[in-house]
């Protein structure tokens, strides 16, 4: 009995080692040979289709994790919500600035907890933000729109001042495109599992606390250690991020994956070595590995352009970027603001090398992994713009050092 138990157990290793050495790829076709390093649960993805609202999208996509982390029902949240009212927020600073101030669909991953704590938060089938007939998101109307009447706001017309109605106005505006709401947001009431909420009392029930999220960066014409508002035109909330040197800040993003914690990731995704298509952000120590005919849409989602197999179908070497490789790049501005998105996992390839698991927002068609791919360590490394992370993912003596 005793041998015939043995041989089970060893049975059941075997098996489980097996599985655990299974292989895939980016695409048909390609060389690459990943396995699973971490793989943690997330909610499906969405797509934010014709807008930029990315950080809205990333940022609950990663809240809706935070939520399972927690311990409780997965909840599928809604970005036009949280879009809807950081509309508000932009258009008071911009005329606050006398119009010397950004203006767009464009935000920060801040902005969904700005949005909570102030309106709360609701289901996504409770306010879809498709007022205006399209079954799926397009907001260049819209902001048109809304860019015109700030600039005539801003010009205050012959009174010299603005009126008292022009935050009615402009609301007026963002509701018949996104869907209308009531002055006072404890006024909009909707049932969810049989209770009766509204988007304030619905927050609090998610076991979330807005003030638990902080966003982390690493350059060097702020001091380490210490934190500063990110000198990118969608930071119009001004929102500060803490500022660690690279290597702790690699550090720091693996670790949470490995201990159970995801994030919202923010990124240049304009590099060659960026192909949602082949489902790979890479960074080629030789770009003569990456080709590419035709121009990227808008939207970096590689419709119009064709990036030529070689960096994409087998892996190459790639680079090692330094701090000061990283901040030239920032101040040269050769990496920008682009994209916001959402890791949830660590793969590797044949060669042992890492890649960060990207949950996008682009919806599950445009590639072979239903709307995921993966990034390099190196094309992290370099293209990072800040990450939003739960401030336990960090250590105690890190938090104490920042002051957390």
């Amino acid at each position: 009995m005793i041998q015939i138990v043995k041989w089970v157990l060893i049975f059941l290793l075997t098996t489980l080692s097996l599985l655990a050495q299974e292989t895939f790829s980016n695409k048909k076709g390609s060389l690459y040979k990943f396995s699973l390093v971490k793989d943690l649960e997330t909610t499906p993805v969405k797509n934010q289709n014709r807008t930029g609202t990315c950080w809205s999208f990333s940022s609950l996509s990663y809240l809706e994790s935070e939520i399972i982390r927690l311990g409780h029902k997965p909840v599928n949240l809604s970005e036009m919500y949280v879009v809807r009212n950081a509309f508000l927020g932009k258009a008071t600073n911009y005329l606050r600035m006398s119009g010397m101030f950004n203006f767009g669909q464009g935000g920060a991953f801040h902005d969904s907890p700005w949005v909570i704590k102030r309106y709360g938060i609701v289901p996504e089938h409770v306010y879809m933000g498709l007022n205006y007939g399209y079954d799926v998101h397009n907001h260049n109307e819209m902001t048109a729109a809304l860019k015109g009447m700030l600039e005539a706001f801003n010009k205050k017309s012959q009174n010299k001042k603005l009126t008292k109605n022009w935050k009615t106005a402009f609301t007026e505006v963002v509701d018949a495109y996104l869907g209308d709401l009531p002055d006072d947001i404890k006024d909009f009431t909707f049932i969810e599992d049989g209770i009766t909420y509204n988007p304030i009392s619905y927050a609090e029930q998610l076991g979330l606390n807005m003030d638990d999220y902080i966003s982390l960066t690493s350059y060097t014409h702020h001091p380490f250690y210490s934190s500063f508002v990110i000198e990118v035109p969608d930071n119009w909330a001004m929102q500060s991020s803490y500022n660690l040197p690279l290597d702790l800040f690699m550090d720091v993003m693996e670790s949470a994956i490995m201990n159970g914690h995801t994030f919202a990731w923010g990124a240049d995704v304009s590099e060659k070595g960026f192909s949602s298509k082949d489902a790979l952000a890479l960074l080629p120590e030789d770009l003569k590995t990456i080709k590419e005919k035709g121009k990227s849409d808008e939207f970096f989602s590689g419709k119009g352009e064709e990036k030529i197999p070689n960096a994409f179908v087998q892996p190459v070497k790639e680079r090692w970027v330094t701090q000061n490789e990283r901040q030239e790049a920032f101040d040269e501005q050769t990496t920008t603001d682009d994209h916001g998105m959402h890791i949830t996992g660590i793969v590797k390839n044949q060669k042992g090398d890492k890649y960060f698991i990207v949950k996008n927002s682009w919806g599950t068609k445009y590639n072979e992994l239903d709307g995921y791919f993966y990034a390099s360590f190196p094309y992290v490394r370099y293209k990072t713009l800040n990450i939003m992370i739960h401030k336990d993912a960090l250590s105690n003596s890190l938090k104490e050092k920042l002051g957390i």
